[in-house]
């Protein structure tokens, strides 16, 4: 299969702390839709089959924060740094207003943001994340951060930390990461130590994040998760429903951290259906 994502050409918009690296592809007019990475990831670690299906419909741009991948810059040492680079390039960009789509520590990022400028999102998607640790909070095994924190990933690696162990979740597994190839090979994109360091201890330091706040959240928000995500313990987003004033739940209990590749044509569908609402 062939993907679109996978030839969009890469642009650069200068900031005021960096030369900020996306892509920006799908259908023009409307919102945009703005895309924020996980821990360890590029903008060449999104699917393009989950990409393809959001551009069917939405104007989509991926994007390396500072420090990170191919834009310039020192990356973040805590999450509200990290949600600054993001803002940073909206105005680059010039986008008074955005629909914002965070996976994993990108959902942690885009959280911060709608708090901090409510007026620059209409939509948020939350996905594969935690708003922050609260009580009864299940902790992410000790292997997940062994795994993580190693100094290269393999296949295996990823299967355990995306997908389900079982036979279907590895297949599904095995496939994303084959479609991710395209755009590695030619980009052999990482993040480099000190990006990682700094995002860890953006992570490790998030602690009751923005769980507190979320009452504030006015806008409509869409969550998704993994039932058996071992990164993300889906525990906290279930209780943010509690807290938001207008919040949906998207669950699978066929899959883990990357469900959003896992099904990216249900829950692409999904993200779609809540942006047009």
């Amino acid at each position: 299969m062939t993907f679109m994502a996978d030839d969009v050409e890469t642009q650069y918009v200068e900031g005021g702390s960096a030369r900020f690296a996306y892509r920006r592809f799908g259908t023009s007019g409307g919102t945009p839709l703005v895309m924020a990475m996980r821990f360890r990831g590029t903008m060449d670690h999104w699917d393009p089959a989950f990409l393809d299906v959001l551009a069917r419909e939405r104007d989509v741009i991926v994007f390396d924060n500072r420090g990170i991948g191919a834009t310039s810059g020192e990356a973040g040492g805590s999450i509200a740094e990290i949600s600054d680079g993001l803002l940073e390039f909206l105005d680059a960009l010039g986008l008074a207003q955005v629909d914002l789509l965070g996976w994993s520590m990108g959902g942690m990022v885009v959280a911060t943001a709608t708090l901090e400028h409510p007026e620059r999102v209409r939509r948020l998607v939350f996905s594969g994340s935690t708003p922050g640790t609260i009580e009864g909070q299940p902790l992410a095994p000790e292997k997940v951060w062994q795994v993580a924190g190693r100094d290269v990933n393999d296949a295996d690696d990823f299967l355990y930390l995306f997908f389900p162990e079982t036979d279907e979740g590895r297949r599904l597994g095995g496939a994303s990461l084959e479609r991710l190839e395209s755009r590695l090979r030619r980009s052999h994109a990482v993040v480099e130590p000190p990006a990682v360091l700094a995002s860890v201890t953006a992570i490790r330091t998030f602690g009751a994040g923005v769980f507190n706040r979320l009452s504030e959240i006015e806008l409509p928000v869409l969550i998704g998760i993994g039932i058996h995500d071992v990164m993300a313990p889906p525990h906290s987003s279930l209780q943010a429903t509690y807290e938001l004033q207008r919040g949906k739940v998207v669950a699978y209990s066929d899959a883990g951290h990357a469900f959003l590749f896992q099904h990216y044509e249900d829950y692409g569908q999904e993200v779609l259906r809540f942006l047009a609402d």
